[in-house]
């Protein structure tokens, strides 16, 4: 035998033993920690869990179809059981996210479409376990935890996504490149407006108990908010009304509407923001509200400067004044709502989710050859591609992922500075322009011998005749209000983030 075959058959068996060597010591890892290492092969499938599943939590569920739906988690099992618990009938059910967690090994991605007072802890606590998570807007219920769930994102490096779905859509992209080109000139104004809320607002709590249903685990739904009774005007759906459980049509609907004014302006935190309303009491978010934001200057883009930028934000019904450049029967954005852009050289008009962007007067449109496309595009964005953008970023590796359009590093500011306004609402009866910093999530100009003047009994009735306003006010400390609106103190039980 020659010595290159020699060396080549030595060289073999070193192989061969080496390999044997290998695979005796090989271990199967679980799908997730491989996710949570980066190297799960972009083929494979997600095992998804889903937390809050009789609603839209069905919608992005069959949105993310394409994987492995393995657990779903909702306190009503009557809601969930007429969609979800049908649907995917093999997924271990649970009432209790934390059960879930504890028990189920399998997961690699979660899922949250609960009401908004549940939506931080969970997805903290999956982030913590390594799992990517999708979470319903707004993003948070309060600023606080907006804020922590950018942070642990960032610090575990999972893959994540805000259920704004228009920020993954065309009209989006259209309004950055067009503003970015300097279509319009300098944007010094934006309007904004919701026909939210299409649910009961302006409400006091109920006065009389009822027997909670045999399927609803109602000291679950409550979580991390103080306990009240159970009443059917809370759940299902009615939740966004309650300031406990929602954020009302503002905290609704702005993390659509608001979405493109955020991105093609580039925007951070406002400096001012200022609310007025129709009467907002401690227990419902108002029936209308009118918001102030003010945002300083960002750097100049290298075609269109950045320059100071209001923005005015209208729900319950109020529009902003109606543009000179619209003709008679022309609406203004579409049905639920739509954004107007203020520049110095024209106008943009959109609708909800940024749908159908238009330079004001319409008719410029039929001579208008739009700059080129710079964005990543992502396709069917209203019909899953959303979702399904997210599960692409989860399948990639963290050193060299692709976020999601709108991942926890995009959408935690931008749901600040929508419960920002929310709060502007709130303190309305301070009687003035608020001055918040962002970086410290404080308001700078409230002090300690302010008080808030909040409604807390309304009572209407006609006495031989004539009316009577039967009203109530509760003085309360704006400072220790502030604290707690922007970080909730959870109730007793529940972890604390």
């Amino acid at each position: 035998m020659d010595k290159d075959k020699t060396q080549h058959s030595v060289n073999r068996r070193q192989f061969i033993s080496s390999t044997a060597t290998a695979f005796a010591g090989f271990t199967i890892l679980p799908s997730h920690v491989i996710a949570g290492l980066g190297h799960r092969p972009p083929s494979s499938k997600l095992n998804i869990a889903g937390i809050g599943v009789g609603g839209m939590g069905y919608n992005n569920l069959k949105n993310m179809e394409s994987e492995n739906i393995v657990a779903l988690c909702d306190v009503d099992w009557d809601y969930a059981g007429k969609s979800s618990f049908k649907a995917w009938s093999r997924a271990k059910q649970y009432k209790d996210y934390r059960e879930m967690f504890d028990q189920q090994k399998d997961i690699d991605a979660v899922m949250i479409a609960t009401p908004d007072h549940s939506h931080a802890l969970p997805a903290v606590m999956a982030m913590r376990n390594g799992y990517h998570v999708y979470v319903q807007k707004p993003l948070s219920h309060s600023i606080y935890e907006a804020r922590v769930m950018a942070e642990t994102a960032k610090t575990y490096g999972v893959a994540t996504q805000m259920g704004n779905q228009g920020n993954s859509d065309e009209g989006i992209r259209q309004i950055c490149e067009w503003i970015w080109a300097g279509t319009i000139g300098e944007v010094t104004h934006v309007d904004t407006w919701t026909n939210r809320p299409i649910w009961p607002q302006g409400l006091q709590r109920p006065t009389k108990n009822m027997r909670e249903p045999k399927n609803l685990d109602w000291n679950l739904f409550v979580g991390t908010a103080s306990y009240r009774p159970y009443h059917e005007i809370y759940t299902p759906w009615n939740w966004r009304g309650w300031w406990d459980f929602g954020t009302g049509a503002l905290g609704d609907m702005a993390c659509h509407i608001l979405d493109p004014v955020f991105m093609a302006l580039k925007l951070e935190s406002p400096v001012t923001v200022q609310g007025s309303s129709t009467p907002v009491s401690l227990e419902s978010a108002p029936n209308a509200e009118f918001v102030i934001f003010e945002f300083p200057r960002r750097d100049n883009l290298p075609k269109v400067a950045m320059p100071e930028v209001t923005v005015h934000w209208y729900d319950g019904g109020m529009m902003p004044p109606r543009p000179n450049e619209l003709l008679p029967g022309e609406m203004m954005g579409d049905a639920d709502g739509g954004c107007i852009f203020h520049g110095t050289k024209g106008k943009i008009m959109c609708g909800t989710y940024a749908r159908n962007p238009q330079l004001l007067p319409t008719r410029q449109m039929e001579e208008f050859t739009p700059p080129k496309k710079t964005l990543r595009r992502i396709s069917n964005a209203m019909q899953g591609g959303h979702e399904q953008d997210w599960i692409r970023a989860c399948k990639e590796s963290k050193e060299t992922r692709l976020e999601a359009s709108s991942h926890f590093g995009y959408a935690g500011p931008l749901t600040e500075t929508v419960l920002a306004g929310v709060l502007a609402v709130r303190l309305q009866s301070l009687n003035r322009k608020l001055q918040w910093d962002g970086k410290t999530m404080r308001f700078t100009n409230i002090s300690h011998s302010d008080m808030l003047r909040v409604m807390s009994k309304d009572n209407f009735e006609i006495i031989n005749g004539h009316p009577k306003f039967n009203r109530e006010f509760s003085e309360l400390p704006a400072i220790r209000m502030v604290e707690e609106w922007v970080r909730h103190n959870y109730r007793e039980g529940w972890e604390q983030i």
